[in-house]
């Protein structure tokens, strides 16, 4: 890659990066740190081009490591003479921190990742000078927090490139684009390119709650509430299944004799335009309310003479209005984004913001616990290697094997990424080498020192800017900048290098073999493990009488979708039938909360006729297989019919309401579940 294809923006982050850097080392300097390389590789690590970003990690780091440094004073001390039981302790602390962080996937995971790697960073190298293990802890956590420090003075406060302005642009784009994907599904032009768009939303609302997750620590004047944001992932996941129910609806009607009729076709229309182009918000909400009143008016009555047809055009005017609803509360929200007070700028928006909640994420423990056991083993592995064949520098390759598994360890596939990771540890060291012994000798000022040191290290802040490079960047960065002399005084042993070098190597390819023997579970395997997640918590959702939480069960399973596409791309397969799928789950999931809280709010009567459908939802999804699909039960079938034919009969006690709720629900279990089966009430 030519330096010529690098833009303002990456040339920035490097200059900060290396100012960062140089800042760090003279501060550690000027106080008196014996390895001042600490605080110079930590600041390379912290950098982020976003100043939310470096920023909210920052407190989690600083505190993650003085943590771990608490967990080596306990642990070196009181297990020093017995190295097995103390190599154990060590290597439990890490697993049990990688386990915590792999959970909480927020940046306060950082927290956990931190206190794991600091305490084997000072723990094993302690080893042999245990009474020292706490003024050894002392000046790790003060290079280390120099470092963190200073990268995030200087890459939050510094020309800062903040997460509210990135976070205002893409919100811009997504509704641009969602409010698009809607006008082409209103207008029938289901194709593989929308359905492809489509599900793009999914990982889009992913990159919305990874962007809030820092919008509290942002530099920008003005910032948004986090809690306004996660209103707006609420509606735009409410577009997804919306708009894929109109459009199923419109062309199932289109393949019956009779398509919807003018009118509800002239309202179509309409949307479609307000969607082209939305109204200002002292309009919004007038006309959205005049759209949503003309489908409302439109709508079959459900009763007993409801014919399928109906049900259909039912569903088709019923999803309609909730679509605009949508549409007109992702507008009302991201003009609160906007607006520069917290008073809500439309009485929707206080609404909306008062019911919303945390945005629950999808959470594999038995991933987790597995990468966790294949980092102590790790550690236990090569401490066995270290302690039975008495290799001096054992410890250093030992903490670098770990310290890789954890870094890693939220991967499928860790090994690439650490090979990545050492191919960049051997250019790093190359470098390092002729620093360390033909430039460095001849330096005698620390501007001088700054001078040489610049041009490898805003090189490499370039490379480190880009995502293709980061981890070969990261691994040459942080191999030549803890080899190459960076301590409070300067001194070249060739031995000390050399070993010091191997034992990173060895330490690197360590983690490779040990990753591909405990962590390594492919792509395939755990996008099979979402997807049958998604439908364990949906058979578990089907079952529970507890009152359903619509909202919490659509962000997890945008949130398995994120997770799921970048995971079938890797197969090298067209992702679009899994996709697919999930979000016919994702809407399946939406119609039995429909059904469950109808059994809660009922009479005994309606609650016999919906248990019997939601326990055979439950027992389908229950028996699915990834390897072997297998499609619902015929009884299931004859349960939803029968539970329409009952719940639209007009009783005393049975509120149009009710009738209405129940037919839409059914209708939408009907055709996410049996597409291809003949309409209700004809023969079979």
């Amino acid at each position: 890659m030519s330096l010529a294809r690098f833009g303002g923006k990456e040339a920035l982050f490097s200059a900060k990066c290396f100012v960062a850097a140089i800042l760090a080392y003279y501060i550690a300097l000027r106080i008196g740190l014996t390895r001042p390389y600490w605080a110079v590789t930590t600041s390379y690590i912290v950098a982020q081009p976003l100043a939310g970003a470096v920023l909210s990690k920052a407190v989690f780091r600083v505190a993650g490591t003085v943590l771990g440094a608490i967990a080596a004073v306990v642990l070196v001390p009181n297990l020093v003479n017995a190295p097995e039981l103390l190599s154990l302790g060590l290597a439990l602390w890490l697993g049990l921190c990688l386990y915590v962080s792999l959970l909480d996937r927020t940046p306060r995971a950082y927290l956990f990742l931190l206190a794991g790697y600091t305490a084997s960073i000072i723990g094993f190298p302690a080893v042999s000078t245990p009474g020292a293990v706490f003024t050894i802890a002392a000046l790790r956590v003060q290079e280390i927090t120099i470092g963190i420090l200073c990268g995030s003075l200087i890459h939050g406060f510094v020309f800062p490139q903040t997460v509210t302005a990135t976070l205002l642009a893409r919100i811009d784009a997504i509704l641009a684009d969602a409010e698009r994907w809607s006008r082409d599904s209103l207008a029938g032009a289901s194709d593989a390119a929308l359905d492809r768009d489509r599900r793009r939303l999914a990982l889009d609302i992913n990159e919305l709650h990874q962007l809030s997750i820092h919008l509290p620590f942002d530099t920008a004047r003005l910032l948004p509430r986090t809690r306004t944001l996660r209103a707006l992932q609420a509606e735009l996941s409410m577009v997804l299944p919306l708009a894929s129910a109109v459009d199923d609806r419109i062309v199932e009607l289109k393949r019956g004799a009779d398509a919807p009729r003018p009118e509800a076709l002239a309202l179509i229309g309409d949307v479609r335009e307000w969607l082209r182009e939305p109204p200002e918000v002292s309009h919004r909400a007038a006309t959205a309310d005049a759209l949503i009143a003309r489908a409302r008016a439109l709508e079959p009555p459900a009763d007993e003479a409801l014919i399928w047809r109906d049900a259909l055009r039912l569903s088709l005017l019923a999803r309609l209005g909730e679509l605009v609803d949508a549409h007109r509360n992702t507008r009302d929200l991201r003009d609160q984004m906007r607006s520069p007070s917290r008073a809500p700028v439309t009485p929707a928006v206080a609404r909306l913001l008062a019911r919303i909640a945390r945005r629950p994420l999808h959470r594999d423990r038995g991933i987790a616990l597995r990468a966790a056991a294949g980092t102590v083993a790790t550690i236990l592995l090569g401490c066995v290697f270290w302690i039975g064949t008495g290799w001096a520098d054992g410890a250093g390759a030992v903490l670098i094997a770990g310290v890789c598994c954890a870094l890693f360890g939220n991967s499928d596939d860790p090994a690439p990424a650490i090979m990545a990771f050492f191919y960049g540890t051997i250019i790093g060291l190359v470098v390092s080498a002729v620093y360390a012994f033909a430039i460095l000798p001849r330096v005698t000022d620390f501007v001088t020192l700054a001078a040489v040191l610049a041009p490898p290290m805003l090189i490499g802040g370039m490379f480190l800017a880009r995502p293709s490079t980061l981890l070969v960047t990261l691994g040459a960065l942080l191999g030549g900048l803890n080899t190459v002399g960076l301590n409070d005084r300067f001194g070249s042993d060739f031995s000390s290098f050399i070993n010091g070098g191997i034992a990173q190597l060895i330490g690197t390819l360590f983690a490779v073999v040990t990753v591909g023997l405990f962590q390594t579970i492919g792509a395939d395997t755990s996008a099979r493990r979402l997807i049958r997640a998604g439908w364990r918590e949906l058979a578990a959702r089907s079952d529970s009488m507890r009152r359903p939480d619509a909202a919490g069960w659509i962000a997890r399973m945008l949130d398995r979708i994120g997770l799921l596409a970048p995971r079938l791309a890797l197969q090298g397969e067209d992702p679009g039938k899994p996709l697919l799928d999930a979000l016919t789950d994702l809407r399946v999931g939406v119609a039995v909360g429909e059904l469950k809280q109808l059994r809660l709010d009922g009479t005994p009567d309606e609650a016999a006729m919906i248990t019997p459908v939601l326990r055979g939802i439950g027992l389908h999804y229950r028996a699915l297989r990834p390897d072997e699909p297998a499609p619902p039960e015929p009884e299931l079938l004859a349960g939803i019919d029968t539970a329409m034919t009952g719940l639209a009969t007009s009783t005393p006690d049975r509120p149009l309401d009710r009738r209405r709720t129940s037919v839409l629900a059914l209708t939408s279990l009907r055709r996410n579940l049996f597409p291809q089966a003949p309409a209700h009430g004809a023969p079979a």
